[in-house]
């Protein structure tokens, strides 16, 4: 059996120096692009909001904190996970605001 291995001080080696990060392509996956986006902003235009998604807003007009949390569980319930549900909710919590700004 082997003796565990001993904690050694950062300034133990060879000294080199680091080189720059370089910009790979992966870096920049899952980003939205400029044509994408206008995309999903004309297609909102066109189409809408899904009948929960307006459910949504309306709690969220209302305010309170009761509402709040019923929204959360009425995203959730729609797009099946709670990190889903919050993004969404927070998502749709802007516009009701620039909707409101608008007024």
């Amino acid at each position: 059996r082997k003796a565990p291995k001993k904690a050694k001080s950062l300034t133990k080696g060879h000294a080199v120096t680091k080189l720059p990060k370089v910009k790979r392509p992966s870096d920049m996956k899952g980003r939205l692009g400029k044509r994408s986006g206008l995309v999903r902003a004309v297609v909102r235009q066109v189409t809408g909001f899904a009948p929960y998604e307006k459910k949504i807003m309306e709690l969220l007009q209302t305010g309170g904190a009761k509402d709040d949390k019923k929204a959360l569980k009425l995203a959730k319930k729609s797009l099946g996970t709670h990190r889903r549900g919050s993004k969404k909710r927070e998502a749709l919590r802007e516009i009701v605001m620039a909707a409101r700004r608008k007024q």
